[in-house]
């Protein structure tokens, strides 16, 4: 049975930084997509950043800021997140694939994040920004 806690979230202020995990449990981190999604009030879920194996893809909004990564010895995801604004302030989901899903355009194939495309969720953990 896969299981996926995530931790770390709070309340911050604006330009700081903070970091999120994810253990996961009946699951391995090797050959398999791993993603963080966010899900802000009112707004639908939306993919932040992907990885396979070293791989990492991200949504514009958080390119540059945010750095996704493994730890495979303690089976744990992490999303270092960096210069923080009120429009990162979102519930963060921790999500896992039962293989590999990339997303190719143009015969280019990045790691995916297509919500559809992950099989296993957390129950997510709460991120504030405040200005």
């Amino acid at each position: 049975q896969v299981q996926l806690v995530e931790s770390g979230g709070g309340s911050v202020q604006a330009g700081e930084s903070l970091r999120v995990s994810c253990v996961a449990s009946g699951y391995t981190l090797t050959r398999n997509s791993m993603a963080w999604f966010r899900q802000a009030p009112g707004k639908e879920r939306e993919g932040v950043a992907s990885i396979i194996e070293s791989s990492p893809a991200y949504a514009d909004s958080v390119k540059g800021r945010f750095i996704i990564s493994k730890d495979y010895a303690k089976n744990t995801l992490y999303l270092q997140m960096s210069s923080l604004s009120p429009e990162d302030t979102a519930m963060y989901y921790c999500a896992a694939a039962s293989g590999v899903r990339t997303d190719c355009r143009g015969g280019v194939c990045f790691p995916s994040l297509k919500e559809t495309d992950f099989d296993y969720w957390g129950q997510g953990t709460q991120v504030t920004v405040s200005p």
